[in-house]
C-alpha cells in the first residue's frame, strides 16, 4: 500500500481453519465489529465467531409472501366483485377459484423477498472491494484463511490493531488500501 493512500483497514493471512476461528473469536473478543473472514470453503463455528446474530431472510420470506398473498387475492377479489362483477346464477364470486393463483404469487412474492434480502443483505451484487487489491489475496478462493478487520471499526486503530493481529501469529498481517 502507498503511504498517504487512505486505509480500508488490516488483513491477516492464516494457513488453517482453526487458526482463522480463533482469531475470529479473539478479535470479537477483543470488541471488534466490523470483521470480515475470506475462506475458501465453508468453517463450522465461524459466522458466531464474527457475531452473527441470526438470519433475517426467513422473516423476509415470510412478510414478502404475505404481501404477495394478500394483494393478489385482494386484486383478483376487487376484480370480480366491484370492477368488473359477474353475476353467475345469483350468487356472489367464489372465494375458492382465487386460491391457486393466490397461492402462486404467494410462493413468487416469498422467493423474490428472499432473493433480493439475500443479495442486498451480502453488499452484492459487488464488482470491487478493497481487499481485492491485497497481494495474494487470490488464495483465498483455494488454500488461505483471511481476516480483515476494517477501519471503521470504532476499536481501530492502526498500530493497536496490528500488534493485536499479530499477537494471533498469522502467516502475514497488511494493510488494505481503500
Amino acid at each position: 500500500m502507498n503511504e498517504g493512500q487512505p486505509v480500508y483497514g488490516l488483513i491477516a493471512e492464516f494457513s488453517s481453519p482453526a487458526d482463522l476461528l480463533h482469531a475470529a473469536r479473539s478479535a470479537h473478543g477483543a470488541g471488534y465489529r466490523r470483521v470480515e473472514a475470506y475462506s475458501p470453503m465453508p468453517v463450522e463455528g465461524l459466522a458466531e465467531a464474527l457475531g452473527s446474530h441470526g438470519n433475517r431472510i426467513s422473516l423476509l420470506a415470510l412478510a414478502g409472501g404475505i404481501l404477495g398473498g394478500v394483494l393478489t387475492f385482494a386484486l383478483q377479489w376487487y376484480s370480480v366483485t366491484v370492477d368488473y362483477p359477474l353475476n353467475i346464477g345469483g350468487r356472489t364470486p367464489a372465494w375458492p377459484g382465487l386460491v391457486p393463483s393466490t397461492f402462486e404469487m404467494t410462493v413468487l412474492g416469498a422467493a423474490l423477498a428472499a432473493f433480493f434480502g439475500t443479495l442486498l443483505g451480502n453488499g452484492l451484487p459487488r464488482l470491487y472491494h478493497p481487499v481485492f487489491n491485497e497481494p495474494g489475496f487470490s488464495a483465498a478462493s483455494s488454500d488461505r484463511f483471511f481476516l480483515c478487520i476494517e477501519a471503521a471499526d470504532p476499536r481501530f486503530d492502526t498500530q493497536h490493531t496490528r500488534r493485536f493481529l499479530e499477537q494471533l501469529q498469522p502467516l502475514k498481517v497488511s494493510d488494505v488500501g481503500a
